[in-house]
């Protein structure tokens, strides 16, 4: 079986208005996973949403919804809250568009349900390159790519 990968999920806007914490807290008590690109209705398919996308904030954008929907069921995500722990999940589901106000005012309406680990990590316990892609910075979904790359299991 292949490895569904391992993937950064800062659940941040790229909209400095919104306040990356309550959006990091929004999806873990939702048990979803999240990108940003809010659509003046909702689509209908995930086809539909990346045309609407690439229409209202470009190409680019359209293309880091169509990863984050391709990202295989079972890929481990890795979120934190700004300067806080960091959380591990796994997608559970396929894409949908959020319709609920608090995902339009969050910058969050394109999610996969995503299983979170009940306790955060500390960084002293989170693998190396998960480390260092959050401190790289940055606000896009991106997969964790590290040749020593040990997945720690689901039990923590």
């Amino acid at each position: 079986m292949q490895d569904p990968g391992v993937f950064r999920a800062p659940l941040r806007s790229r909209r400095d208005d919104v306040d990356h914490a309550l959006a990091v807290d929004h999806a873990l008590t939702l048990g979803i996973c999240g990108v940003g690109g809010v659509l003046g209705q909702r689509p209908a398919t995930l086809a539909d949403a990346l045309v609407a996308v690439d229409a209202a904030y470009g190409e680019r954008v359209a293309r880091r919804l169509e990863r984050f929907a391709a990202a295989p069921d079972e890929a481990q995500v890795w979120t934190r809250r700004p300067a806080g722990p960091f959380h591990r999940g796994w997608l559970t589901g396929p894409w949908s568009y959020d319709v609920r106000p608090a995902a339009a005012t969050l910058d969050l309406p394109h999610v996969r349900p995503c299983d979170w680990d009940p306790e955060p990590w500390e960084e002293h316990r989170v693998p190396a390159s998960v480390a260092h892609t959050f401190r790289r910075g940055g606000r896009n979904f991106q997969r964790i790519r590290a040749a020593t790359y040990q997945p720690p299991g689901r039990s923590g």
